[in-house]
């Protein structure tokens, strides 16, 4: 039986892809299986996915005959996945040699849904350790308990799907699959999600994972419009959000979330072309249009001046535009 099914999604890094697989072969064994997905890339990575299906212990390659973004090439391997347990991994990244191992053990011991573990980031040479923002570890807890408070980062402020590791019962439920066709942000309506629904997680202190930033076909490094997706992927947050049954005390932490995260894209918006950054505008303007009016104004009341003040004037230049038209 396979203990621990990985999902490996791939697309145009063949300059990162061979240490992300020999990090693989340095936490093979027997009951892991390693499902190398390749979302229609048109470099070399292909072509080094099929050696790794040869040479990789473990491995299932599966190729896309479209590209569909990364959480539809997530669902395919989650569809492929015969694991007890379920975990993910860029195909940019890399992990510690037998780090595998040690998270499995871990989530065994504690019998939980799941589990979530700080990471490495890597910028070229510099390195740094980003925690999970919670403070209680090895501890089994009840996820919902660690959405609140709305005003300071909590565990679904750190959405990394890589970071963490997910027993087979929450795919059983419907709870580990993305929104499809989602091409950034996919992983917020996805932690919301568990964290409003699953039964138990936990954190742990392990530091296994080593995530690169800065690569330059990241869509964190592009400013197209495919960027503009996390409004489409925040508002699947705030309309389930709305549906439960604690959506008093949860709105406002999912609304400040949105704002800030509009506020950070408005505050960088001479990184996108001109006609996004026009349609980023008009788009955030919308969607604070559709939040609760009641939980927008608090939300924008406990914001600092300058990103309040962002988010404010970008709400009335379109109630104006309305106006005018």
């Amino acid at each position: 039986m396979v203990k621990l099914s990985v999902i490996v999604p791939f697309y145009n890094v063949q300059t990162y892809a061979p240490d992300t697989l020999r990090s693989l072969r340095a936490n093979a064994r027997e009951d892991l299986e390693f499902i190398l997905v390749d979302d229609c890339a048109t470099d070399g990575t292909p072509e080094i996915l099929e050696r790794a299906e040869r040479d990789l212990p473990g491995a299932v390659y599966v190729r896309h005959e479209k590209n569909g973004g990364l959480a539809t090439a997530r669902n395919t391997g989650l569809d492929k996945a015969t694991g007890e347990y379920l975990t993910f991994l860029d195909g940019d990244d890399w992990l510690a040699p037998g780090y595998y191992e040690q998270l499995v053990a871990a989530i065994e011991d504690l019998g939980c849904d799941f589990v979530r573990v700080d990471h490495v980031q890597c910028t070229a040479r510099a390195r740094s350790i980003t925690r999970v923002p919670h403070g209680r570890r090895e501890m089994v807890m009840d996820p919902r308990d660690a959405i609140l408070p709305a005003d300071r980062s909590t565990s679904v402020d750190y959405p990394y799907a890589w970071a963490g590791m997910y027993h087979r019962r929450l795919l059983d439920q419907g709870l580990l699959h993305f929104t499809h066709g989602l091409r950034t942000a996919e992983d917020r309506p996805w932690i919301w999600r568990l964290h409003r629904e699953a039964a138990s997680f936990a954190v742990l202190g392990l530091h296994g994972v080593f995530y690169r930033r800065g690569v330059s076909s990241s869509l964190t490094q592009i400013g197209d419009v495919r960027q503009l997706d996390f409004i489409r992927a925040f508002d699947q947050v705030i309309e389930e959000t709305a549906r439960d049954r604690d959506a008093d005390a949860l709105l406002p932490k999912a609304v400040r979330t949105y704002c800030a995260i509009i506020s950070h894209h408005l505050g960088n918006i001479e990184r996108f072309e001109p006609q996004v950054a026009r349609k980023l505008r008009s788009m955030s303007a919308a969607a604070m249009k559709r939040m609760p009016q009641d939980v927008l104004k608090d939300a924008l009341d406990s914001m600092d001046y300058e990103r309040a003040a962002r988010l404010r004037r970008v709400k009335r230049r379109s109630a104006g535009a309305e106006v005018a038209a």
